[in-house]
């Protein structure tokens, strides 16, 4: 047994109950420098470096989780966000497709995958991400309203109007940004019923 590393793991744990991130991340590190193989650890301080939107901080451990664990879905997803907001587009976009080959039911890896189709104008691909995220969490208005867009974009006014109907259900407030932001007034009756 490697006691300096749960010495350290201990240490971590107490001091992210204690919310006080940067000694966490302290006894993390020691952690990981007493067994370089424990995933845990770096990506504990990767999520402490995410939280504090220190993107470029935060990738170098996320990556090395997953060489340490490759088949860890949310590890890959972790990995493609922060490449994301660090406007890393190409590089999100590996990690998010390796999140769903380990996951399929990963839906934020999916809404990721969308969303980057959408930003680089390729609607359809976007559109066929956003359905899995969809439908993987039908109460997630803003994947919903993503799908519509990105339907909208495409030129299919009944998908849009599918995407609309479901968000009047379960959103409405989302329903109604969906409903201007698609140009389908028609639909707004619907809110009203």
């Amino acid at each position: 047994m490697n006691y300096d590393k749960l010495r350290y793991n201990l240490r971590a744990l107490l001091f992210e109950w204690l919310r006080q991130p940067d000694r966490a991340m302290a006894a993390y590190a020691a952690c990981f420098r007493a067994d370089p193989e424990d995933a845990r650890a770096a990506r504990s301080i990767g999520w402490i470096l995410s939280e504090k939107k220190r993107w470029v901080e935060a990738a170098p451990w996320f990556e090395k989780a997953v060489t340490i664990v490759p088949d860890d879905a949310n590890t890959w997803f972790n990995l493609g966000y922060v490449r994301e907001q660090m406007g890393h587009a190409t590089d999100a976009m590996v990690a998010f497709n390796h999140a769903v080959k380990e996951n399929p039911k990963h839906d934020r890896a999916w809404y990721g995958i969308g969303m980057i189709h959408a930003q680089a104008g390729d609607h359809p691909a976007a559109a066929a991400a956003l359905a899995h995220a969809a439908e993987l969490q039908p109460m997630n208005g803003e994947a919903w309203y993503a799908l519509g867009m990105a339907h909208y974009h495409s030129h299919h006014p009944d998908a849009v109007e599918k995407a609309i109907r479901h968000c009047v259900i379960h959103d409405p407030k989302t329903a109604r940004r969906l409903i201007q932001d698609a140009e389908r007034a028609d639909m707004l009756p619907l809110l009203s019923s």
